[in-house]
């Protein structure tokens, strides 16, 4: 299959960046089109790729169409291509708020349509991308684009109803994760660490204990409680973080995303 970006932004190029380097597909099976053309030509520059002169040409050469511009966008990018659409080409999703069904009214009914939504950490190729198809999507071109969107982290299948969930829990908590990083090194500097190894060491110990949940396999809270021997330092430290309401904090973040993200 060959590869085509409708907007060469920074999500658009941290999936080609992930796909290139993995050699998931050869950079000459991409082609990319953007207006901002210094940024497009840079990515060429960067990972080798076919650039466009206009979204038509992306079209008429890749199979699958990532349509990777805002989503106030889709619905001119979707009339200004769809007479174009052919049986063979399959549109893929990166935006919040763009249902399967919605994206069926601005294509028509039979095409083939691919939901997805990545993560910024993408960008160095840990990222978690929801994904759903609509019935037109065979499972073998399914797995396909699976294997390939897993150039630049992991794949997470999921039902349609989930999509704004994925929103709130993988696309948009990055920046809850970039928040509580930014609150740690800043307690961190106010004791006298340095400022930039303050973030060091605190961006560590969120990527370590990540990883420890994925690889042990091990409940969260299970995890904790390894951390938290009784009468310690970590302990009282919890303390603090209950009696100012963390988990009710995230929990209401997360639920206000999700809100939003329906309404779309």
């Amino acid at each position: 299959m060959k590869l085509g970006f409708i907007g060469c932004g920074n999500m658009a190029q941290a999936m080609i960046k992930g796909i290139v380097s993995k050699e998931i597909m050869k950079s000459e099976d991409i082609i990319a089109s953007d207006a901002y053309r210094p940024g497009l030509e840079k990515a060429q520059q960067l990972y080798k790729i076919k650039i466009a002169e206009n979204n038509a040409e992306v079209v008429d050469y890749a199979d699958i169409i990532v349509l990777a511009v805002k989503p106030y966008m889709y619905s001119e990018v979707a009339a200004e291509i769809k007479d174009m659409i052919k049986d063979n080409h399959i549109i893929l999703t990166i935006a919040a708020g763009k249902t399967l069904s919605w994206m069926a009214e601005q294509f028509g009914d039979n095409v083939k349509i691919v939901r997805t939504m990545p993560n910024t950490p993408s960008m160095v190729g840990e990222g978690m991308t929801g994904i759903c198809k609509n019935k037109y999507v065979a499972q073998a071109e399914f797995d396909e684009i699976c294997a390939i969107l897993r150039g630049f982290g992991r794949v997470g299948v999921v039902s349609e109803d989930l999509m704004d969930v994925v929103t709130a829990v993988s696309s948009s908590s990055p920046a809850y994760i970039f928040m509580f990083i930014e609150a740690m090194a800043d307690a961190a500097s106010a004791d006298g660490m340095p400022r930039e190894q303050a973030y060091g060491f605190a961006a560590q110990a969120v990527l370590g204990s990540a990883k420890m949940i994925l690889e042990t396999g091990k409940h969260p809270g299970e995890l904790k409680d390894m951390v938290c021997y009784p009468g310690g330092t970590t302990l009282e430290a919890v303390r603090v973080l209950e009696d100012h309401k963390l988990r009710s904090s995230v929990f209401e973040a997360m639920k206000a995303c999700v809100v939003h993200a329906k309404k779309m």
